[in-house]
């Protein structure tokens, strides 16, 4: 559905290094919006803010989605056959400064955008193929799936059904070196990531040899169904609150140059990108949730960071999430102050 037009840019992927570091100009943008006071977001030039009626020079709207063509994947992807309510016609943007990168605004459904959270932080965080941060220093104690009589059943397990006040820890791997997490710790501030497929070797910055797990089926149907160019293989979860960031970095470990896609879920953020040659080839873009990025052609291989997320940004319809259908109250507004990136990539060709 979505395909990068024009020719391809790509730079050659001997010239990439996955340890270089970026420009110095693209560190100062970085610090500047790290720095910006939240009441000069809205006012600042600078800031790509889709939400405004006029864009900026640069910026064009690239082409338009039917929404017959998205209603069908939401469809399935939520197994719900009513209309989700999105727009006759889902604008793409493209900048002209950074070739392949298309943004997609507003793209996700807050029906869809809850399934999707559900599924990532219940279903899948549970999992224990599907690795975390916390796993390289603790032991992790992970749930099981019980009715409300207290008998297993076969429902999804889910870290939300412990108590924040259980007296289950994860248990350090050196007790010299680190102290147990308690359950309140682990999901408060602890996880700041899950990877799904491939599990990237954060230290040696490559994808182990062996098979990797099996990606998640529906949510690889959901994302390749709108970006058929790419083959969802593996993909990180980023969990963030106000005051985290994420630095500065390109994604060159995948064998496959196809496009790279990031959903945004939760508290808004400003997320920078350039290529690097020249502070022109950079933007900052006011990024919220439901919104969705391709980096294609040139583009894949950006810098690219998050020096800022907004609090008390996150919409209504998520705020209260996990709680739900009288389940997971004592976690109600968990989503409040979190932000949730999805970072899809293709491995191998």
């Amino acid at each position: 559905m979505i395909v990068p037009d024009g020719a391809d840019t790509r730079p050659k992927r001997p010239l990439l290094d996955a340890r270089e570091q970026p420009p110095q100009f693209m560190k100062d943008i970085f610090k500047r919006f790290q720095r910006l006071p939240l009441s000069d977001i809205s006012t600042d030039s600078q800031i790509l803010d889709f939400s405004k009626d006029v864009l900026p020079q640069g910026v064009r709207l690239d082409r338009e989605i039917s929404s017959e063509d998205l209603q069908s994947i939401y469809r399935r992807f939520v197994g719900d056959g009513k209309d989700f309510g999105a727009p006759k016609r889902q604008p793409v943007y493209s900048c002209e400064a950074l070739p392949g990168l298309l943004i997609l605004p507003s793209f996700l459904p807050s029906q869809v955008q809850r399934e999707l959270l559900s599924r990532l932080l219940h279903r899948d965080l549970s999992d224990p193929e599907h690795l975390t941060n916390v796993h390289m220093f603790h032991d992790v104690p992970y749930p099981k799936s019980v009715s409300t009589s207290g008998e297993q059943q076969s429902e999804t397990p889910s870290f939300f059904s412990y108590s924040p006040k259980s007296k289950t820890v994860f248990n350090p791997k050196d007790p010299s070196i680190h102290k147990p997490l308690t359950m309140s710790k682990f999901m408060e501030k602890s996880l700041r990531w899950i990877t799904l497929g491939g599990q990237y070797d954060w230290t040696n910055k490559v994808y182990p040899n062996e098979a990797p797990p099996a990606f998640p089926t529906d949510v690889k149907d959901l994302l390749e169904g709108i970006f058929p160019e790419m083959k969802a293989q593996a993909a990180i979860v980023n969990l963030y609150s106000p005051g985290d960031t994420l630095s500065l970095h390109r994604d060159v470990a995948e064998e496959s140059d196809n496009g790279l896609v990031s959903v945004s879920l939760g508290c808004d953020c400003l997320f920078v990108v350039g290529l690097g040659r020249d502070p022109s080839d950079s933007i900052v873009v006011h990024l919220r949730s439901g919104d969705a990025l391709l980096m294609s052609k040139e583009s894949r291989f950006a810098w690219h960071g998050v020096p800022k997320i907004l609090p008390n940004s996150c919409p209504t319809y998520l705020a209260s999430w996990p709680a739900e259908d009288d389940q997971y109250e004592e976690w109600r507004n968990w989503m409040k102050n979190k932000r949730i990136n999805l970072n899809v990539r293709q491995m191998f060709d």
